[in-house]
């Protein structure tokens, strides 16, 4: 009986006639495979996205401390012009002499009609690592008089930072709080600093309480009542004596009103009825700088012009 084609092909090829059929099939199910994934991925995708959306929200933990400090919540509690804020502790008393600080170099404005040519001295005794050092300190002042919003915008100004030994016409001092009242006197009861030429030589005396804890006027700005501070006290060494009331409610106030005491006219007006404050209760904006928004000049407004350079050193003491 003769073979048939299948007996015939499974002896010529042997085990390969077996594998060619499961190759065949094994063929034909990745080609399906392939032609199904894409919609079946597709499927998967969108119970993927119809989980996430029913699942519910997680609940955050609350925090084991609840919620951060808010001082809306406080109530708000004033500290009177007679006291300081709360910070930071303060030189009380010094040594009475006082350290060179900072490096001379700067020099800035035009200096038209006045040079002020300044050294910058810390009190021994004062320690001031809490507000970052000596450098700290000398930085500052020497950035707050480079500020074009301060009085380097009147082109009559030029401040040069100078050493010792260079002439300077001008002594800024970090001093401590009985140090500060001897030079500057004490007729208020209240912390503040001053101008003075008490000594025969123009000085500025920055009371270290005042430069540690600032002003409540400030609302905790400490940064700003420094600048505010350098800036008030300078223009008292420029020749601008008298102090400017606030100009109306919410208005950014004068660098020359006396702003560690208070930002309300009336309320100045009560602690010294001869000052040129009017009791009309108009409450001013505080403002560390004597051109905030660099507009016209004072000489342009009619404000007072500065005197002479030699003019500066001598005189009364100023008031604070």
């Amino acid at each position: 009986m003769p073979e048939s084609a299948v007996a015939v092909f499974t002896r010529e090829h042997g085990w390969r006639a077996y594998a060619i059929p499961v190759l065949a099939v094994i063929t034909v199910w990745v080609l399906i495979d392939v032609l199904m994934s894409p919609a079946d991925d597709v499927e998967a995708g969108d119970a993927a996205t119809d989980t996430a959306v029913d699942a519910p929200a997680r609940e955050v933990e609350e925090p084991p401390f609840g919620p951060g400090p808010d001082p809306s919540r406080s109530g708000g509690v004033a500290v009177a012009p007679t006291e300081l804020p709360p910070g930071g502790a303060f030189t009380q008393a010094g040594e009475g002499s006082f350290r060179t600080v900072g490096a001379p170099g700067l020099a800035v404005g035009a200096g038209e009609e006045v040079v002020i040519r300044y050294v910058l001295e810390v009190e021994n005794g004062v320690d001031t690592a809490s507000y970052g050092g000596d450098d700290a300190f000398a930085s500052l002042v020497d950035a707050t008089l480079a500020d074009p919003r301060g009085w380097i915008h009147d082109p009559r100004f030029r401040f040069e930072h100078v050493a010792p030994g260079a002439d300077p016409n001008l002594r800024i001092r970090l001093a401590s709080v009985d140090t500060t009242h001897e030079f500057c006197g004490n007729d208020l009861e209240m912390e503040t600093s001053c101008r003075t030429t008490v000594t025969g030589e123009n000085l500025v005396m920055l009371n270290d309480s005042r430069w540690t804890r600032g002003a409540d006027t400030f609302e905790g700005d400490l940064g700003s009542y420094r600048q505010y501070l350098i800036n008030h006290e300078v223009g008292h060494a420029l020749g601008y004596q008298r102090h400017v009331a606030c100009g109306g409610e919410g208005a950014l106030a004068p660098i020359m009103m006396q702003q560690t005491l208070s930002l309300n006219n009336s309320q100045l007006n009560d602690f010294n009825p001869e000052e040129i404050y009017p009791d009309d209760d108009a409450t001013c904006r505080y403002n560390a700088w004597p051109y905030p928004e660099l507009g016209d000049l004072p000489g342009a407004a009619g404000g007072p012009a500065a005197p002479p350079v030699d003019a500066l050193v001598g005189g009364a003491e100023e008031a604070r």
